[in-house]
């Protein structure tokens, strides 16, 4: 199927539509961020989520919702420390406390299934790129939750030596010692999360995920109401064999001249067509702490091309932030997008509502 990149650009076409919010809850605060929408059976989809109960990291899951509209029924995740029970979506070898977050689904050519997502648990000092495996779909096992795709820069075994100057941001491995059986981070493996990963024709895996890097107070980029304050987000790509063992990192999208200074890059999620790579980039105005998705494209996945250069998707007045997923869906004839909306701005600033909440929503391109 061709993705038109000249018309997709344009939301001014008539050709995108807004339907609005499929999913919203008083309870709970979820998000499609960095995950998969799969299409069933007539107009019935499974959409991967991530859900918070706004109590920290201790309310985080996954799950997904099946079904039509919001008559989608609810599915979340089962966590165990040990193996994972059989029949139900759950996910075994996570160590008790561990809570999953921005979850990716990934259907692998031999028949099997991989999840991937952020582990968090900050009473433990650790935030670490987990990757669980399965054969049916639901019953999941991680790896090796000790040695991780990736550390998070705030992972209590990330080492200390690659996170450049201190007093910029603050650190669990400087409160929290890991176990002496725990390898410290592997060199070059460290990075932000949101986090899009993507199996590829041939087998192989390319990543996007967010690197950040320091500048001084005395610098137009340092906004200290940031919540990392003195670092500046730019998205990198990385491609891996198996999924498990991934290359040195390269940068392929930074903030250059033409841009303001507050503008960083939060993620980069990516649309693989026989045109070439048409990608939804995170982009965060770190003096409003807003969040909007710009277009970029790309042949080969190094080289983007950024033609528009603002805000593509309208917010509707409530919302001070949207999230891309994990990828457009082509489907029926059309094009959709299942979107995070969110009524507060990142640093929980600024909220449009009475409180802060995150809904699922669509837009279709047809």
């Amino acid at each position: 199927v061709r993705l038109n990149m000249n018309k997709i650009l344009s939301p001014d076409s008539g050709r995108w539509h807004d339907k609005g919010i499929i999913y919203q809850s008083d309870d709970i605060n979820v998000q499609t961020f960095t995950s998969c929408a799969e299409p069933l059976d007539g107009e019935n989809w499974r959409i991967w989520y991530s859900s918070s109960t706004g109590q920290g990291d201790v309310g985080f899951n996954i799950g997904f919702f099946e079904g039509v509209g919001k008559d989608m029924r609810n599915t979340s995740a089962q966590l165990c420390s040990g193996k994972a029970p059989k029949g139900i979506l759950s996910i075994g070898n996570l160590p008790e406390g561990w809570r999953p977050r921005q979850v990716v689904h990934i259907a692998m050519h031999d028949g099997s299934h991989r999840l991937y997502f952020w582990a968090h648990c900050h009473s433990q000092g650790v935030v670490r790129f987990l990757c669980a495996c399965s054969d049916d779909g639901l019953s999941y096992e991680v790896i090796d939750p000790y040695s991780p795709c990736f550390w998070h820069y705030n992972d209590r075994a990330a080492n200390t030596e690659s996170l450049g100057p201190a007093g910029l941001t603050f650190f669990s491995n400087e409160t929290h010692v890991k176990p002496y059986f725990e390898p410290e981070s592997a060199p070059g493996m460290l990075c932000n999360d949101a986090t899009n990963l993507y199996l590829l024709p041939d087998g192989s895996f390319e990543i996007f995920t967010a690197v950040i890097y320091p500048v001084a107070k005395n610098d137009s980029r340092y906004i200290a109401h940031d919540n990392a304050a003195g670092w500046v987000r730019v998205i990198e790509r990385r491609t891996s064999e198996d999924g498990i063992i991934w290359s040195q990192g390269t940068t392929v999208i930074e903030p250059d001249k033409n841009d303001s200074t507050d503008l960083q890059f939060y993620y980069l999620a990516v649309n693989h067509t026989s045109e070439g790579r048409v990608g939804m980039l995170g982009r965060y105005l770190v003096e409003a702490q807003t969040m909007d998705i710009e277009w970029c494209f790309s042949k080969d996945g190094i080289n983007w091309d950024r033609p528009k250069r603002k805000a593509w998707l309208p917010r509707e007045p409530e919302l001070l932030g949207v999230y891309a997923p994990h990828s457009l869906v082509y489907h029926n004839k059309c094009w959709h997008m299942f979107y995070t909306g969110c009524n507060y701005n990142h640093n929980f600033s600024k909220c449009t509502g009475s409180k802060p909440i995150s809904d699922i929503r669509l837009a279709i391109f047809e």
